[in-house]
C-alpha cells in the first residue's frame, strides 16, 4: 500500500512517525524547524520544471524556468542545455504516443511509477524520485542521488564522507515507509546547517516568508 504526503496534516503525521522510528529526527526538528510542504502541480509542467532543475542551484533553476514559461519555444533561448531539450521532447513524445501516462502514475505504487518514468529517455532516478515526492506526494520517495540530501545524511549520521547514491538506499531502510518525510527533514537540516537552500524545488513566496 502506498502512503502519501498530500497535505500539511499528512506531513505532520509522517514526521511524527519518523521521529518515533529514529529520534535523531527529533533533534533535526528542534534545530531546523518543521519543513514546508512543497507540493507542486503534476503532469507535464511539473515534470518539466524538475528536468530544468537538474544539476542547477535553486536560484538558477527558478530563473531559467521563469524564462521558459514566458517563451516556451524555442527552448534554447531560455538557457536550456541540449540534453535537457532532448529530454523534454522525449517526454512529450512518450506522452503523445501513450507510452507515458502521467495521470496514471498517481495510483501506482511508488516503485512502479518510478520505473515508468525512468523508462523515458533522459529521465533519471533523481528526476523520477523528485517528481514522485513533490508532484505526486508519494511518502516513500527517496531521491538518493541528491547531493544536498547526501550531505545532510552525512551530518545527521555523523559519517566521515558523504554517502553515494548506492549507499543512501541502505542508510534509509529504517525510515520506510516515510523516506519522503526524511527527505523533507534532511533538506531543512541542510538549509539550517549550511545556510543555503538544498531542496531541489524552489520555495514559494509564502514558504520564504515562513522560513525567514
Amino acid at each position: 500500500m502506498s502512503l502519501f504526503i498530500h497535505t500539511e496534516t499528512d506531513l505532520d503525521h509522517a514526521i511524527a512517525q519518523l521521529v518515533g522510528v529514529d529520534p535523531r529526527f527529533g533533534a533535526v526538528l528542534s534545530r531546523a524547524g518543521r519543513p514546508p510542504l512543497r507540493r507542486r502541480p503534476d503532469g507535464f509542467a511539473g515534470l518539466a520544471s524538475i528536468v530544468v532543475s537538474q544539476q542547477l542551484s535553486t536560484a538558477s533553476a527558478k530563473a531559467i524556468w521563469g524564462r521558459l514559461t514566458e517563451a516556451f519555444d524555442p527552448f534554447a533561448r531560455a538557457g536550456l542545455s541540449a540534453a535537457k531539450i532532448r529530454t523534454l521532447k522525449a517526454i512529450a513524445k512518450a506522452i503523445d504516443r501513450g507510452e507515458l501516462d502521467l495521470a496514471a502514475l498517481v495510483a501506482m505504487p511508488a516503485d512502479e511509477a518510478h520505473a515508468a518514468l525512468t523508462a523515458v529517455h533522459g529521465i533519471g532516478p533523481w528526476t523520477a524520485d523528485v517528481y514522485l515526492l513533490f508532484c505526486l506526494g508519494h511518502g516513500d520517495a527517496w531521491p538518493a542521488g541528491d547531493l544536498a540530501l547526501q550531505e545532510a545524511a552525512r551530518l545527521l549520521l555523523d559519517l566521515d564522507t558523504r554517502p553515494t547514491s548506492n549507499e543512501m538506499g541502505p542508510l534509509a531502510e529504517a525510515w520506510r515507509p516515510w523516506r519522503g518525510a526524511a527527505a523533507y527533514m534532511l533538506w531543512s537540516y541542510y538549509r539550517t546547517t549550511k545556510q543555503r537552500e538544498g531542496a531541489p524545488i524552489p520555495a514559494t513566496p509564502t514558504e520564504r516568508r515562513m522560513n525567514g
